[in-house]
């Protein structure tokens, strides 16, 4: 098994959000979820086979593992690793999904994501529901090697990136975030405007936007609360903001579908 075929047009049930360590050196793990899927970001080395199919599992690699697969795990040593146990729905158009993949210069992202999704949960699992909808579409969309190999992100880039995922609901600016990362403002503009084509201030914009997107769409919780947890508690700032980049008020985005399989990873 290579690839998995993936219904993402509706939101994931979670069963579980975790941190999983494993080991020791030599140990073997066996089994198989008959009624989940199994999504996890790695940060070891170790081999894995899925339905007999090998694979190496190396730090910074993503897998996506349907119902009813067996799994074997030969580790190598201590073996931690985030983890989400789900359900998918059947609707729309499957995606088909490499079942292990490097997640390359979106390590950053998916990473800030899986650890948003395990602040939520499980106390508010709507919001986690969201974050892993939204890290399913990026790991769905994981630019081929090849192309990540001629897009190599600095690492103040990915550093930065990784800080405004986890921040987003706090204010943000761009000296506050360069001072974090260890390089001046004007470098970390430089580079962020190289590395994706933006600004820092417009990268910001764009993910509390599709944050917002995901919340509104995917989650109960109010418009207030989803304008605080993406840093735009001004609830008319909000609106106006929502109106600019999505086209619609809060609530009209609240009523709308969710993204079709064909519109950009958020």
């Amino acid at each position: 098994m290579r690839t998995a075929l993936a219904h993402l047009d509706e939101p994931p049930a979670l069963a579980a959000v975790g941190i999983g360590v494993h080991g020791p050196g030599g140990q073997v793990d066996v089994f198989s979820l008959p009624d989940l899927w199994q999504l996890h970001l790695y940060d070891y080395e170790a081999d894995l086979t899925v339905n007999g199919t090998p694979y190496a599992i190396r730090p910074g690699r993503v897998s996506l593992v349907p119902p009813g697969a067996e799994v074997r795990y030969h580790y190598r040593g201590r073996s931690p690793h985030l983890y989400v146990h789900l359900r998918l729905g059947s609707g729309g158009i499957p995606r088909q999904v490499p079942v292990v993949q490097d997640a390359g210069p979106d390590l950053a992202l998916l990473t800030a994501q899986f650890q948003q999704a395990l602040a939520a949960w499980p106390n508010t699992p709507a919001r986690a529901a969201a974050e892993v909808w939204a890290a399913l579409w990026r790991v769905a969309q994981l630019a081929p090697p090849r192309e990540r190999n001629a897009r190599a992100v600095h690492p103040a880039v990915a550093a930065a990136v990784a800080l405004v995922e986890a921040r987003l609901g706090q204010p943000l600016r761009v000296p506050d975030i360069a001072a974090a990362v260890g390089v001046s403002h004007n470098h970390l503009t430089r580079l962020f405007r190289a590395a994706t084509g933006e600004t820092v201030v417009g990268y910001i914009r764009a993910r509390r936007m599709e944050r917002a997107r995901h919340f509104l769409q995917a989650t109960t919780l109010s418009v207030p609360a989803v304008a605080a947890s993406v840093g735009i508690p001004d609830l008319q700032a909000f609106n106006k903001a929502c109106r600019r980049a999505l086209g619609a008020s809060p609530r009209g985005i609240r009523g709308a579908q969710p993204p079709s399989p064909h519109s950009p990873a958020p």
